[in-house]
Formats: C-alpha cells, sequence, structure tokens
C-alpha cells in the first residue's frame, strides 16, 4: 500500500504496519517522516528500538535472526533499516521472508534515498509491496518554497510578507535542513505576528546549495535570474565546469530531440518516457519547447561543444562565462546565442 506522507499519521494512528518503508531524497522530509513511526512505535508500546546501517558491513542474516530471536528488554520493538544505497534484490527477498514469519511483537521501519523505477519495475520489488506500506517523499520545488516556509513559520504562530518568503526561499534553495534550521531561528529571535523584513534579511544565512541539474532545471523552466545565480554558486563551490557543462548540454540534447520530434509530427509529449524524462521533469521541456525551436536548440548544442573544449584548455576563454550567456539564453534572456 502507497501512502502520501501528508496522510502517514492519520494512517499510523489506525495501526502501525509490519512494514513502513519511506523513501526520498529530502533528508529533513525523511527524517521528519521516520519520527512520526517512531512516535507511532512508541505510543503503541513498541519500547525497544534496533537500528540497522544498510551498507557493505551489513549482514542480512544478522537482521533475519534479530526478528527471529525474543527481546531482552521489552516485550514488543522497532527495527529500523537505513539503506545508503538503492535497495538489492536480496535485501527485497531477506525482508519478504522475514515478513513471512513475523509476528506482532516487532515491526520494521525502513528509510533510503528515492526509489527509482530501476528498482519499483522489479520483480522482487513488485512483490513485496502489496505486504508493506510505501511512503514516496517527493521533493519541494522551487515554486512551492515560499508557500513551504510560509507553512513552517505559521506552525511557531509567525507569518512573513510575499516578498520576504520569496527572499527566505533563494537564501536556503535546494537545502531544505538549513530552511527548517532558519525557520527555527527565526521562532527563537522573533514574537508570533508578522515578521519584520528587514530585520528578517539581516539574520537569515545565505545556505543556499546548488546542485548542476537543479540549475539545469531553471534553465528549462526560463527562470533566468534563478539560473545564472546557481550557476554562480556551483563556480563558487568549486563544481568542475565539465559536470556543470554535461547537465547543461545533457538538457539541450533532450530538447532538440523533442523539437525534432515536433517537426517531424510526432507530438513531444510521446517521446519523454522513451528519453526518461519521467513527471515532474517532462513538463519543464514540453514547456522550453513552447519559446525554443529546432535552430535555436541546434546552435546552442553546437555552443555546448565549443564550451567543452573552453573547458579543455583548446580554446582561450572562460567557460563559465560562456555558459552563462548559454545558460541565460537557453532560459529566455536576451538572445546571446543565435541560431545556426
Amino acid at each position: 500500500m502507497q501512502i502520501r506522507p501528508d496522510a502517514l499519521a492519520a494512517a499510523l494512528s489506525r495501526g502501525l504496519p509490519a512494514l513502513t518503508w519511506i523513501h526520498g531524497d529530502e533528508d529533513l522530509l525523511v527524517i521528519e517522516a521516520a519520527d512520526l513511526v517512531r512516535r507511532a512505535a512508541r505510543a503503541a508500546g513498541y519500547l525497544e528500538r534496533l537500528v540497522f546501517q544498510v551498507d557493505r558491513s551489513f549482514k542480512l542474516d544478522a537482521l533475519i535472526a534479530e526478528t527471529q530471536s525474543l527481546s531482552l528488554f521489552a516485550s514488543q520493538r522497532l527495527i529500523e533499516l537505513r539503506l545508503a544505497n538503492k535497495p538489492t534484490k536480496e535485501l527485497g527477498a531477506g525482508l519478504a521472508a522475514i515478513l513471512a514469519t513475523l509476528d506482532d511483537s516487532t515491526r520494521l521501519l525502513v528509510s533510503s534515498v528515492r526509489l527509482d523505477r530501476a528498482v519499483t519495475e522489479t520483480a522482487w520489488f513488485g512483490t513485496l509491496e502489496p505486504r508493506i506500506t510505501l511512503v514516496p517523499i517527493a521533493g519541494v520545488e522551487h515554486a512551492q518554497l515560499p508557500a513551504w516556509i510560509g507553512q513552517r513559520l505559521a506552525a511557531q504562530q509567525q507569518k512573513a510578507d510575499p516578498d520576504t518568503l520569496r527572499m527566505l526561499a533563494e537564501r536556503v534553495e535546494g537545502n531544505l535542513l538549513a530552511a527548517h534550521q532558519e525557520v527555527r531561528k527565526l521562532g527563537l529571535l522573533f514574537p508570533t505576528g508578522l515578521l519584520p523584513a528587514e530585520d528578517v534579511r539581516t539574520v537569515v544565512l545565505d545556505v543556499a546549495r546548488y546542485d548542476a541539474f537543479g540549475m539545469a532545471q531553471a534553465m528549462l523552466a526560463g527562470d533566468a535570474a534563478r539560473t545564472l545565480r546557481a550557476l554562480d554558486g556551483l563556480r563558487a563551490e568549486g563544481v568542475a565546469a565539465p559536470l556543470v557543462l554535461w547537465a547543461l548540454a545533457d538538457a539541450v540534447r533532450n530538447l532538440l530531440r523533442l523539437s525534432q520530434a515536433r517537426d517531424a509530427g510526432r507530438a513531444p509529449a510521446t517521446l519523454t518516457r522513451e528519453l526518461r524524462l519521467y513527471p515532474p521533469r517532462d513538463r519543464l521541456y514540453l514547456d522550453a519547447l513552447k519559446r525554443l525551436d529546432t535552430a535555436v536548440l541546434r546552435a546552442a548544442l553546437q555552443e555546448a561543444a565549443r564550451i567543452d573544449r573552453i573547458a579543455k584548455g583548446l580554446i582561450a576563454a572562460d567557460p563559465w562565462a560562456a555558459m552563462a550567456a548559454l545558460t541565460a539564453r537557453m532560459a529566455g534572456a536576451p538572445a546571446l546565442i543565435q541560431p545556426a
């Protein structure tokens, strides 16, 4: 059974599942969901808690043996598995074997990175899924971040004007844990009610974290300011230019394939799955196609190849400046790349 994170508390109030599996790439939200399960377990009398780190030293036999042994300290216990990497077929088989003999004295909680289709479409996962409660944790999109911060502030009886919420979102972009900490800090520094905008701007740190794929998504979304801010952040953090260029060129290449399909009379939306552009990423690409045509995209890909030669030292120029020009154009800023 799969349930939404916002429905987890209500589901747990009806009983603790034999195995709850929480997965996602936002550490803060995964931790908070797992905390809900822990609190529900304690309330239900599962007072002992054991934790297994599923890494290279993990022994599946030890987990199986533990689930079959009697607790020395309490009649009921919660056993946690924290996965450092994607789950394996062997782990899935082990969990299935455990569930086949698990009694009411033991409950399992698994937390992991996001389970992609390479996992969820396997036979072993298909066998296991109907027997567990699966909680997928989606990330907070950039456009949703101001509202998310506003909800967190409201939980501590504070609120901020829209401009302040946007400023907060910009300063913590890509770093929800830092966003949570900044909101908590505001709760300590200011009374309840409307927060003073200038004072908030002074005390909130710039703790944004950027990644190359997030930069590419901002470009696809047509947000030139955010794209260039992310590019500057990547450069300041010492990320290698070729890595950033790879993400940029991959986005351009996919756009070009979609545009060429459109030119050939094929609906681009029918090609997104073949290119592994799954929701919500597919919408970013389809929206970008509304402002970009094949000629511009072909020129952009040629420019990406030129930037690659710059990054390799074959052309004397600044690869970051060249990427800034290209991403700005792709995001809809004044033309910096002309069709070939």
